[in-house]
Formats: structure tokens, C-alpha cells, sequence
């Protein structure tokens, strides 16, 4: 599993209500699911998927999150989960508010853009980076908003959202002093635990 989601999974209490939005192949949901215990449903739109959540035996819901979780009712989960997908819906604030009114907690992580490298490559080049961490030009990215540690941060202060923990990792997923020390200009992902 990956480093990134092996945090996540330090942090996750066992035999409670999970919502993993944007599952991808529940490798993550699959774990908990596994080795927590964990009551656990994951929501996909993409077919590929799909499939191999339901092949694996994981409890998975085809829906389009960006049309909203209106079938879910307030506080229906103890933990709703997002990993690498908030920078891919059209509004991440109130994508957000919904996970917040849904679930308990949250968890969410994201790359930051604002990483030293993506900074550098911009400055010097005058293009939009591409690479292993970020594979996509900037006409194929699924990436449509690009935000940083910091913003993330502005952004649950002006929403009043409590954030219970954060962690920040590099490109190999691990975390280290300098990381944690200057998160917005050294991390490449961003985990956060949040709560209202």
C-alpha cells in the first residue's frame, strides 16, 4: 500500500461507518475493509474501476460526486475518505461541505502544487510541469483546480473547519522534518483530517 495511505490507515479507528468518494480501485477501502474491520462503501464513476472493486468483493457505488450526495443522509458516516481527487471536481469548497455534513470526519489528500520543484519548473520554463508525480500536459490533466498546502489551510479557516492533524509527504510518499517544517514549498502530497 502506499505510504500516503498507510498514514491514513494510522489514523482511521476500527469497526466504524466509511464513505471512500472517488475509490478508484479500493485499494485503500479494500484494507480497512480487511484489517479495521470497517463498515465501508466507496463511490466511483469510472467503469475500469468499477469493475475491479466488484471483482475484489468491495462495496462500491457508481455515481457522479460532482452532481452532489444528496442521497446521503447528515452524519450517515463516521469517516468520509478522499485521496487525490479533490483538485478533479468542479467545486472542491462545496464538495467539502458536503463531506462535512455526510460524515463525522474527513479525510482528505491532495497534491500541492505550490511543491519547490513544480515553482521552479514554471519559472524557468514558462510551462506547466509534467512529471512522474504529475504524468499530464496541461491540455489532458484531470487536475482542474491546481491548489496549494497553504490554500487548503485559508480555505478550512474561512469554512471554520477544525483540522484535527495534517501530514505532508515528498514524491515517494514519506514524510521527513524538512517536509513538516515548510509544508507548502516541500511537500508533494498534503493529507488532512478534518472535522467541523
Amino acid at each position: 500500500m502506499r505510504s500516503d495511505l498507510e498514514i491514513i490507515d494510522e489514523w482511521v479507528q476500527p469497526n466504524i461507518r466509511v464513505l471512500d468518494l472517488a475509490c478508484g480501485p479500493g485499494e485503500l477501502l479494500h484494507h480497512l475493509i480487511k484489517n479495521k474491520q470497517v463498515n465501508g462503501y466507496g463511490l466511483e464513476i469510472g467503469h475500469d474501476d468499477l469493475n475491479t472493486c466488484i471483482e475484489k468483493g468491495i462495496p462500491v457505488l457508481e455515481q457522479n460526486i460532482d452532481e452532489g450526495l444528496q442521497n446521503f443522509d447528515d452524519q450517515s458516516f463516521d469517516l468520509v475518505l478522499m485521496t487525490h481527487a479533490l483538485q478533479q471536481f468542479r467545486r472542491p469548497d462545496l464538495l467539502i461541505d458536503e463531506m462535512l455534513r455526510i460524515g463525522k470526519e474527513c479525510i482528505i489528500t491532495f497534491p500541492n502544487f505550490g511543491h519547490w520543484r513544480s515553482r521552479l519548473h514554471l519559472a524557468l520554463k514558462g510551462r506547466m510541469p509534467v512529471s512522474d508525480f504529475l504524468p499530464y500536459n496541461w491540455y489532458d490533466t484531470p487536475n482542474i483546480h491546481f491548489f496549494t498546502f497553504q490554500d487548503f489551510e485559508r480555505l478550512c479557516k474561512e469554512k471554520n473547519i477544525k483540522v484535527l492533524r495534517w501530514a505532508a509527504v515528498d514524491g515517494q510518499l514519506k514524510d521527513h522534518w524538512w517536509i513538516r517544517s515548510m509544508p507548502n514549498l516541500f511537500s508533494e502530497t498534503a493529507i488532512f483530517h478534518i472535522s467541523r
